[in-house]
């Protein structure tokens, strides 16, 4: 199978994350019949599990750079991806090659046939992931949820740490109560065989992870705690206090107040998971070298372009924040926005600050969910803000590039389809470095 066939073989199967919002009538009855006559290669190593509503990537991320800074040879399956789907798996930090992608969807392809039902594309995906890893002969492996957690197709692994970061609106239509429903499908990842790790969550919400029996549970806040969070060139200078150590003057090369909270998860999982505190050596080095693409991502300078996929009311309150604190000396800034349908579009406007901008750019990534440009636009408009309604991404880009001075800053935002064609045009068409 060539890299081109499996992706064609994926996009014949019902993609889930298309219809993310509708999770009645999940179940892991496919996902375990797949994993099953494939010799459950998820068992073949230890997993961190990671979920939340905001802040799972992150916490993923830099979960997979403390390990390697420990000498361990990582998996890690995290999900979307900016540019290639390739990302979404990744050893050492290093994706996936293309040919070994073929290689192992081919391999999970063959047992199709055998299965009493069809898999999803998310399932198979899921799978590919968990055969790679062990045929990479991984200590660890780090997977992020993909939808919720206690139905999601990763939920099969024997846990030896979970973790969940926050509790938000997404995957969820707002009705009734949101929040305890949210609570009680994350915690289905945690379990007595597990260390539990969970953010900053209501006080109201937290019997839900207790009730799962967690060998123990630690929570942001309590013995897990954010002592100092300051701006530094680059990033961020941080102290964080656990239970079992303390981590004072530590810089973290990612931008936003609220990767200290991530970080401070990152560095109790993987204390539960060594049960002893970390070195200082380990932590600079993981921390120090963290990147993220397509998160508060600096791409070009003169202008400042910064890219980030904030999709949701919570996300773009963020990194409008970070926008706010962390890039407070740009002059004016100029957002290009392209979402795909959302209910809350008034909300995720408002998150962005869209009336305080010099303009939203509004654009349609290419996804057949996009919303309209123009009826992002529009709403922008009805809020207050100078908008204009450009078409496609790299037009809004351009658009943006020939507006701002060399003092402006540019956020590119919104969908994470909207980050990757920004990032291949900026490279491609314009000369930034991205």
């Amino acid at each position: 199978m060539q890299f081109d066939e499996a992706l064609a073989f994926l996009d014949r199967h019902i993609n889930r994350e298309a219809i993310a919002g509708a999770y009645e009538g999940l179940s892991l009855d496919k996902m375990v019949a797949l994993v099953e006559i494939m010799g459950d290669p998820q068992r073949a190593y230890p997993v961190i599990h990671v979920t939340g509503s905001k802040g799972k990537g992150s916490t993923a991320h830099l979960v997979t750079r403390l390990l390697m800074a420990s000498g361990l040879n990582v998996g890690t399956y995290t999900s979307p991806h900016v540019s290639s789907i390739t990302e979404r798996i990744a050893r050492n930090g290093e994706p996936i090659s293309e040919d070994e992608f073929a290689q192992t969807i081919g391999d999970v392809a063959q047992f199709v046939p055998l299965l009493p039902e069809r898999p999803s594309y998310f399932e198979l995906l899921t799978a590919a992931a968990f055969q790679w890893f062990a045929d990479s002969a991984v200590d660890v492996a780090v997977v992020e949820v993909g939808l919720l957690g206690r139905f999601d197709a990763t939920n099969v692994v024997d846990s030896a740490v979970t973790v969940c970061t926050t509790i938000g609106r997404s995957h969820t239509d707002g009705r009734d109560d949101w929040r305890t429903h949210i609570a009680y499908e994350k915690a289905g990842i945690f379990g007595p065989n597990a260390a539990g790790v969970i953010g900053d969550i209501d006080d109201d919400l937290v019997p839900y992870f207790r009730d799962e029996s967690p060998e123990v549970l630690r929570r942001l806040g309590d013995d897990v705690r954010v002592t100092e969070n300051r701006l530094a060139v680059g990033g961020r200078m941080i102290a964080v206090e656990t239970s079992r150590g303390l981590y004072d003057e530590v810089f973290l090369s990612l931008h936003g107040a609220h990767m200290a909270d991530n970080a401070a998860l990152a560095l109790a999982s993987v204390e539960e998971f060594f049960g002893r505190a970390l070195t200082d050596d380990v932590v600079a080095e993981a921390f120090g070298q963290a990147a993220l693409p397509g998160r508060a991502e600096v791409v070009g300078h003169d202008p400042l372009i910064v890219l980030d996929g904030a999709h949701s009311p919570e996300s773009a309150q963020a990194i409008a924040r970070t926008v706010r604190n962390d890039f407070a000396a740009a002059a004016n800034q100029y957002v290009v926005l392209g979402l795909l349908q959302t209910p809350d579009l008034d909300q995720v406007l408002l998150g962005f600050e869209a009336p305080l901008a010099t303009m939203v750019l509004a654009c349609a990534p290419d996804s057949d969910r996009a919303m309209p440009a123009a009826d992002v636009a529009a709403a922008a408009a009805r809020l207050g803000a100078v908008a204009e309604s450009v078409g496609s991404v790299a037009d809004a880009v351009e658009r943006a590039l020939q507006l701002a001075e060399p003092s402006d800053l540019i956020l590119v935002s919104g969908s994470f389809y909207t980050v990757g064609e920004a990032k291949s045009a900026l490279a491609d068409e314009f000369g930034h470095g991205a």
